[in-house]
């Protein structure tokens, strides 16, 4: 029985966090804090009021996605570390038609939506060609194509009709392009000051940027695991991630789907960047450093052991421990480095969980000499 668990990819995570935990507790403890007082803080703080929750599922869409990009790639054998830089696309692409375009309601986001998952993908797909007719390691390619992405963005931002006159960002996005359950104007009008009148936990809720973007993560999350676990198209890209050379012996195309896994991936970080900006970014700005959101793709996809369905729940716990942190250190001034110390010990203990299986069938060995 005690073996059995052990094989158990959820053994894995569940021993992950509670040593990150434990190393949370530790560096608090060393640091002066009491590790007891801010783990209570942390989760009474965040089940205390609707809008908290409801904050950290807004956090939790944008590495989502970006974990399903980093996921679905490395199903095929593949690994997109260029899900930072498909981000930024999206959101080049989601502030700029977001803005110049005008389109009804619900169709615009719709579209902005559509072509920033295009821009991502065929940002990533770029790096697939490359490793194709080149043989240039797509860890490589989408490292360069990170700064790349950057450095057009700060381009972007800072010509004129674009900058908003005096700052350092662009106009925001039109009201039309929003993702938000209810629009600005609405809840500014009289109609929808009435309406949540009588409504206390909606209006606690509406407080926050939540927005389609969550239900969008979930459906995309169930969509990259059908495809890759019951489609055809899914299982070629996974045989050509296992072995290519076995692959190309039984008639599938190597460079076609590595070339579709990389626009696949990529498409999901693009749409990241858009759902960002269409819900709460409403602009791009000229950026100093990497905003992170692809690099926490990385570390939400590695929580998850690249399961697309998993990627939903590592990426809400990530959202969890980061806002929790926040409201850790208002309260009692601890760091928040903390957190991010806690994350790398889980993603630490995840990368050395293969050891579990090892150590069951090590046991299985023993007690089979021992009989």
């Amino acid at each position: 029985m005690f073996k059995r668990i052990l094989k158990k990819p959820i053994t894995a995570i569940f021993l992950a966090l509670i040593f990150g935990f434990i190393a949370g507790a530790l560096v608090l403890w060393a640091a002066g804090y009491n590790p007891f007082q801010a783990y209570a803080i942390m989760f009474k703080s965040v089940f205390s009021k609707p809008k908290y929750l409801a904050q950290i599922l807004v956090n939790a869409a944008p590495i989502i996605l970006t974990g399903l990009a980093v996921a679905f790639a490395y199903n095929t054998g593949l690994f997109n570390i260029g899900a930072e830089g498909q981000y930024i696309a999206g959101t080049i692409i989601a502030a700029m038609l977001g803005y110049f375009w005008k389109l009804p309601p619900f169709i615009h986001p719709l579209v902005i939506m559509v072509i920033a998952f295009l821009a991502g993908g065929l940002l990533a797909a770029l790096a697939g060609w490359l490793k194709n007719r080149f043989g240039i390691h797509e860890v490589i390619s989408t490292i360069m194509l990170n700064w790349v992405v950057f450095y057009i963005n700060n381009f972007i931002a800072n010509q004129p009709g674009v900058q908003v006159f005096g700052s350092v960002h662009s106009h925001e996005i039109r009201d039309s392009a929003s993702l938000l359950f209810f629009s600005k104007d609405y809840l500014r009008s009289e109609a929808g000051r009435a309406f949540l009148a009588d409504k206390p936990f909606l209006r606690d809720i509406l407080r926050t940027a939540l927005s389609w973007g969550i239900p969008i993560a979930i459906l995309l999350a169930i969509l990259y695991w059908f495809i890759l676990k019951k489609t055809r198209l899914g299982y070629e890209m996974r045989a050509v991630g296992l072995n290519k050379d076995a692959a190309e012996f039984a008639g599938i195309s190597v460079p076609k789907n590595v070339f579709l896994s990389m626009f696949i991936s990529g498409g999901a970080a693009g749409l990241a960047g858009a759902v960002v900006v269409l819900s709460y970014g409403l602009y791009i700005s000229i950026l100093g450093a990497h905003e992170g959101y692809g690099w926490d793709g990385i570390s939400v996809s590695l929580i998850a052991q690249a399961n697309p369905l998993a990627c939903i729940f590592s990426g809400i716990l990530f959202a969890f421990l980061r806002f929790g942190g926040q409201l850790v250190q208002a309260s009692i001034q601890a760091p928040s480095e903390i957190i991010n110390i806690m994350i790398g010990a889980i993603v630490l203990a995840i990368a050395v969980s293969s050891l579990l299986p090892r150590l069951a069938d090590y046991l299985a060995r023993k007690e089979q000499s021992n009989a």
